[in-house]
């Protein structure tokens, strides 16, 4: 993989940086190796092809020295964009939203989970269909867009349409049901606290260690995306008598996480508004953690129900300094600080755990 990184306007160093960052990662998870980064300055993204003609030239010239056969960019980019860079450049080219769909394709376990990455992946194949360069051979066409080529693509958006509509329904049946599971779990009253974060947070760690499951972790982004409910005794906060809590595991959130995503994952997220509490899990080893608080903060603000009342709690303590532990401290007072992987700090976690959902319960 050739790896582009555009600096508009707007973005300062650091903010790039991390962002460039964060693709690079996302390109190890989905399995391609990143073997060179090209990064341009520029005040907006030229409207055609994103970067300048003699940055194209460079990139086409690397990937043909280096024996690249992916170019992934560190934005969205349109479909005539996509056209052109490749074009020009002679071998594909994705955007940060594709490289997560793929991410998505390769994770997604159950029958809901399949279902909605196959959906976002064809609502964003649809407008992006007119024939990817030298690929139009795949659509059946010749050379070109003309005659038998055009037929075909329109029969090819005829049935991608129709697909989406069937999985759409079947997506909304799938939520209806858990919406079902979700009315029974309440009727036995016992209380839920979603998990939610940042991608690679450690929300699986955690609710592994409380609940002693085994739910598949690994040092990657969105290592889990199918969401996973556990009982799990905590102790009240008066009479130390042990009560029953359902936790969730969701899937992890991005900094601008692509809206198909957002469409095609209702279901997860639909957890978080109907969970009496939050846990909303932090990586203070990670660098960029304020501006990860800040995504998460902005896509549960988006949620069409107000989520119950919020636990900021800090995982890996045990990875970072005592100045970044003492800035987390005096920004949130009121947050947990934990290491989920080294079982630190988790009795207490579990007696604020217990009191976050005795005021939910009260304020409700």
């Amino acid at each position: 993989v050739l790896l582009v990184g555009v600096q508009t306007n707007g973005i300062n160093a650091l903010q790039f940086q991390e962002g460039l960052a964060e693709v690079t990662r996302l390109v190890d998870t989905a399995g391609g190796v990143v073997l060179q980064t090209m990064q341009q300055k520029r005040s907006r993204p030229h409207p055609r092809t994103v970067v300048g003609e003699g940055k194209i030239e460079e990139l086409a010239l690397a990937a043909q020295t280096l024996g690249a056969n992916l170019v992934v960019f560190d934005r969205d980019l349109s479909p005539a964009q996509v056209r052109n860079l490749e074009a020009k450049i002679g071998i594909k080219v994705v955007d940060r939203t594709e490289v997560i769909l793929d991410i998505f394709a390769q994770r997604a376990q159950s029958q809901a989970g399949k279902l909605q990455v196959e959906l976002a992946q064809l609502e964003y194949t649809l407008p992006r269909l007119t024939g990817r360069g030298q690929a139009m051979s795949r659509l059946g066409g010749g050379i070109g867009t003309r005659g038998p080529g055009e037929t075909k693509l329109e029969t090819e958006r005829r049935a991608i349409s129709r697909r989406i509509s069937r999985l759409q329904e079947q997506v909304d049946r799938l939520q209806a049901h858990r919406g079902r599971m979700r009315q029974r779990r309440q009727h036995q009253e016992v209380p839920s606290v979603a998990l939610v974060g940042y991608t690679n947070a450690g929300k699986s760690t955690l609710l592994n260690t409380l609940t002693n499951a085994e739910i598949y972790t690994a040092d990657q982004l969105f290592a889990t995306l199918d969401p996973t409910t556990r009982r799990f005794a905590v102790p009240d906060a008066d009479t130390g008598e042990l009560h029953q809590i359902l936790l969730t595991d969701t899937v992890g959130f991005i900094h601008e996480l692509p809206p198909a995503l957002v469409d095609a994952f209702r279901a997860t997220l639909e957890e978080v508004t109907e969970a009496d509490a939050l846990l909303h899990v932090v990586d203070l080893s990670h660098p960029a953690w304020q501006s990860h608080i800040r995504s998460v903060m902005d896509i549960l603000s988006e949620m069409p129900v107000a989520p119950g009342p919020i636990l900021v709690v800090f995982n890996k303590i045990d990875r970072v300094d005592s100045d970044t532990l003492a800035v987390a401290q005096e920004e949130f007072p009121q947050g947990a600080f934990i290491s989920a992987a080294n079982n630190l700090g988790l009795t207490t976690l579990r007696q604020r755990i217990s009191l976050l959902v005795d005021y939910a319960e009260s304020s409700a």
